[in-house]
């Protein structure tokens, strides 16, 4: 396969022909940061996602664990991601699996609860099963999302090449 699949049967071609390289775009699908650059043991964490969902005074940040499978699924696996969650503190977990879940596994997922950010009325599925055709089909991961300014302003272009070109000796002509 050439390129990043665009369909359900280019994700079933890479996933059968390069299940890592699969993982690596699954995570893309979804924001995620992949754990790991190397193959090897991820300890059951795949990928992450951070998000806050408090105020500044009392923000902690926050996380959403990935598990990607390319082959067939089992309720074992929401398990072990549900053990994950718990270990690593995190607050939901996501297993992004190219087959559909079973009855079982949805079952699992129910019984891990729900996460409530604090002082909100949302609730989100603590353990939540993505299909990449649900993925394809634009679904997402569910988890708050606060809409803040978190970076400095940058100064005005004028002010900052005036500043720029102090420090070269030059003096400041032009469109500024």
């Amino acid at each position: 396969m050439i390129g990043e699949p665009v369909d359900l049967p280019g994700a079933q071609r890479l996933a059968q022909d390069d299940p890592y390289q699969f993982q690596w775009w699954a995570l893309s699908l979804v924001g995620a940061r992949p754990t790991e650059e190397k193959k090897g043991a991820d300890r059951g964490i795949d990928g992450r996602l951070y998000f806050h969902d408090e105020n500044k005074r009392d923000r902690k940040t926050k996380q959403v664990i990935f598990s990607v499978k390319a082959g067939h699924v089992q309720s074992a696996y929401v398990r072990d991601l549900r053990g994950v969650i718990d270990r690593e503190d995190a607050q939901i977990g996501v297993l992004i699996c190219m087959e559909a879940p079973t009855k079982p596994m949805l079952k699992e997922a129910a019984e891990a609860g729900f996460y409530k950010p604090p002082g909100l009325e949302d609730r989100y599925p603590r353990i939540q099963i993505l299909t990449i055709e649900e993925l394809l089909a634009g679904k997402g991961v569910a988890y708050p999302r606060l809409l803040e300014v978190t970076f400095k302003k940058a100064p005005k272009a004028r002010r900052a090449a005036e500043e720029q070109m102090a420090l070269g000796g030059a003096e400041v002509d032009g469109p500024f």
